[in-house]
Order: structure tokens, then C-alpha cells, then sequence
């Protein structure tokens, strides 16, 4: 059998994955395959410029189709793999298609965690991760509407955002006791829990759901307090589960995703996963992580690639992240667990700042706020390791270009 590739999933990686094996000299057959019809697309924009009608379906896509011809890249959307033999070296469709592969990749992203209570189902509860989700979502976002959002991280907020500018009353609940707990500082959340309240939200913290009222449509969410709040509309974004449901049945290591080693290899020497569905050895980072992040799916996707073409390559960047959020760039660089001394550069007031993380004297993570460019030498610096001290990062008069070297 001629080689073949075989990428279980058309997502930003599944694309990625495409183009770095053609640049990386890659010359046999390529099959891509999606469960949703559409093309593979950038998921980041859903909730924010798809949400709100600046941007069509077209212009989510990572490319277009024809560039997948120009590949010869064999795209399958709209079917699901079935089972996966790994003796045998095949993956069979829904359709009864069975396609023989020599490597196997896993690009499965992940699945909206629901909401474990009764009417988290019912049609004015939405979930954020397809297009067909955002569709469902467009109907009833309508000026006036009782918006009600349950979950205080990226989605929630972006949400929010977006049901501010369409003029709908919003309301966000949030069971841990700041916004973005789990990606940011105190600092930054008391920063953006400022900036959401001056725009309208009501935002209550350490408030935890504790039902869902109504008749066909949820009309009150009930909180652990007692509160009850009034909603036409429901938007849950309390996190994200790995897709690997196919590879457990095919007998893989899994635990919180896909295990992979720094190559992004599986147990199965042949298979391969990146995204949000692998677990994987980070070598920035030096220790075992699942990121959820487009450049952490698109470093995979290159990994994987290279490695498939015979290139010694590890899975080592510094993990980024950004968010919109009304007319403010949140774009965040390495990740501040352990930090010891956050350090302020900029002014919060004038929402233009940079928060630098610091461990030990070394800067592991920066988090700027429409502050492009201290975010390209704020990526360098993680990266590097550098050290450096209070007085100097937020001294303004100090080029942060010095502290390279």
C-alpha cells in the first residue's frame, strides 16, 4: 500500500495538518474527515464576529476548497468514523467506507460541557462550539432579550460582550469567585469584572446554578442561593471535553485526552493526536498538559507533519492565548501557575496595560491589553526565560527589547 495519511477530524488542526505535510514534502494520499459539513474553520470568531453578523461562514474557513484540490487532499465532510482497526491499518465511515491508512491522526477537538441539569436541552439554551450552535443562537439574540450567561471564562465574556453591542439586557453568572480563574490573575479579573459591569452586565460571582425553570423554553435559572433570575435566553459556557470516545475504543491511552509524547505520538507508534483532544508531553513547559488554544492545534498539526516526514521536531512553543472583548485585545503568553509577583505595566484606566508574571525572578507569563507589541517581545521574554524585576517591567522608560539580551 502507497502511503496514507488518514486526519480523524477537520478542524483547525485537521486543516493545519494538511498544508504542513505537502510543505513538508509529504507526497501521498491525504484524507480528511469531518463530521460537520463544513470546511474546516477558525472556532475562536463564533462567539464573537460570527455571533454578531460581521463575519460569514465563507470567511471562517481556514481555506477554501480549492486549495484543498490544489493539494490533492482527499476531503470527507458531514461523515463520522465508525471504528478504528489498528491491526488491520484501516478506519471505517458511518457509511460503510473503509479506507486504509499507514498513520493516523487524531484532530477530534473537543465538545461543549453541558450543563448537568434537567432543561439544560431545551431550545433556548445554547452551547458555543459549531456553527450550527451559533445559528440556533442568531434566532432568538434579538435586541431586548434577556440574555443570561452561565460561566465567567473566554466564552462567556466574548458572549457578553456581543449581547452588550446587539442591545440585549445581560446577566452573567459565575460559580468561582472571580471571572477567569482559571487563565488569569486577580488583577485581570477584577480588571475585566470592571470593564463588563461599566458596559451593563450584571455579573454575580460565586453563584452556582442550582436549577432550571419553565414550560417548553427555561424562563427562570434558579441560583444555589435561592436567586432567581428571568431569561429569554441561555448561553452555557462552563468548559470543554476532549473527543475521545474513538480512541478509547480503539484501545489508546487516554486520560484527559489523547496521552502523546512530544511528537505528539500515541501508544500506537502510528497514530498520532494534537489539539484540543491531546494530552500531551509539552517541552516548554516540561511537564504533561491538554491545552485548548489555536496556536497549540496548529504547533501539533506541524509536529505531527514533520515527524510523518522523517524530521526530528518536538512539541516545545511557549502557549499562547487571546480574547476579544469589545474594543479591547486580551492576548496572553506562557501560563502563570506558581506565579509569585505579578508586576503592572501601563495603565488599567486607560485599558492599556501589560501584567507580567514572575516565579523566582523569571518572567513565565505575561497577559497585555491592546498592547501589540509588548506582546511579541512579551513572547520572546517567556520563551528565554528572562529574568527580570518589578522596577524595570513597569518602568515605561525601559524598552522591553533590552531585557533579550
Amino acid at each position: 500500500m502507497s502511503e496514507t495519511v488518514v486526519i480523524i477530524g477537520a478542524g483547525q488542526a485537521g486543516g493545519d495538518m494538511t498544508t504542513a505535510l505537502r510543505q513538508q514534502g509529504f507526497e501521498g494520499r491525504i484524507v480528511l474527515i469531518g463530521e460537520e459539513p463544513a470546511l474546516p474553520y477558525r472556532r475562536p470568531p463564533l462567539s464573537k464576529a460570527y455571533l454578531s453578523g460581521e463575519m460569514s461562514e465563507a470567511q471562517l474557513y481556514i481555506k477554501p476548497a480549492s486549495t484543498y484540490e490544489k493539494q490533492n487532499v482527499d476531503v470527507k465532510t458531514g461523515v463520522r468514523v465508525e471504528s478504528i482497526d489498528r491491526a488491520a491499518h484501516t478506519v471505517t465511515l458511518d457509511t460503510g467506507e473503509v479506507i486504509e491508512y499507514t498513520k493516523l491522526a487524531f484532530c477530534t477537538g473537543g465538545h461543549a460541557r453541558r450543563l448537568p441539569l434537567a432543561g439544560a436541552e431545551k431550545p433556548n439554551v445554547h452551547y458555543v462550539r459549531t456553527i450550527a450552535d451559533i445559528e440556533r443562537l442568531k434566532a432568538q439574540f434579538q435586541p431586548g432579550k434577556r440574555l443570561l450567561i452561565i460561566g465567567g471564562g473566554y466564552i462567556g465574556l466574548e458572549a457578553a460582550a456581543v449581547g452588550i453591542k446587539k442591545e440585549l439586557n445581560v446577566t452573567l453568572v459565575e460559580a468561582l469567585p472571580r471571572l477567569l480563574a482559571r487563565v488569569t490573575g486577580p488583577e485581570l479579573s477584577e480588571y475585566y469584572y470592571g470593564v463588563h459591569s461599566a458596559k451593563g452586565v450584571d455579573i454575580k460571582l460565586g453563584a452556582g446554578v442550582e436549577a432550571l425553570e419553565g414550560g417548553d423554553m427555561v424562563e427562570t435559572v434558579v441560583l444555589a442561593d435561592g436567586t432567581r433570575l428571568q431569561a429569554d435566553v441561555i448561553i452555557v459556557g462552563i468548559g470543554l471535553i476532549p473527543n475521545t470516545e474513538l480512541a478509547e475504543a480503539a484501545g489508546l491511552d487516554v486520560d484527559n485526552g489523547i496521552l502523546v509524547d512530544l511528537q505528539c505520538r500515541s501508544s500506537d507508534p502510528d497514530i498520532f493526536a494534537a489539539g484540543d483532544c491531546a494530552n500531551h508531553d509539552h517541552g516548554f513547559l516540561l511537564r504533561r498538559i491538554r491545552l485548548e488554544s489555536v496556536p497549540n492545534a496548529s504547533e501539533g498539526a506541524r509536529v505531527i507533519a514533520a515527524t510523518i516526514c522523517g524530521k526530528e521536531t518536538q512539541h516545545n512553543g511557549a502557549p499562547w492565548f487571546w480574547s476579544d472583548q469589545y474594543d479591547l485585545k486580551l492576548q496572553m503568553v506562557g501560563i502563570n501557575q506558581g506565579y509569585e509577583e505579578v508586576v503592572i505595566r501601563g495603565s488599567m484606566e486607560d485599558n492599556n496595560f501589560s501584567a507580567f508574571y514572575l516565579a523566582n525572578g523569571v518572567i513565565i507569563s505575561a497577559d497585555t491589553v491592546n498592547r501589540p507589541k509588548d506582546f511579541m517581545i512579551a513572547k520572546k521574554l517567556v520563551a528565554g526565560r528572562v529574568k527580570s524585576d518589578a522596577a524595570t517591567l513597569s518602568d515605561e522608560t525601559v524598552d522591553l527589547k533590552s531585557l533579550l539580551g
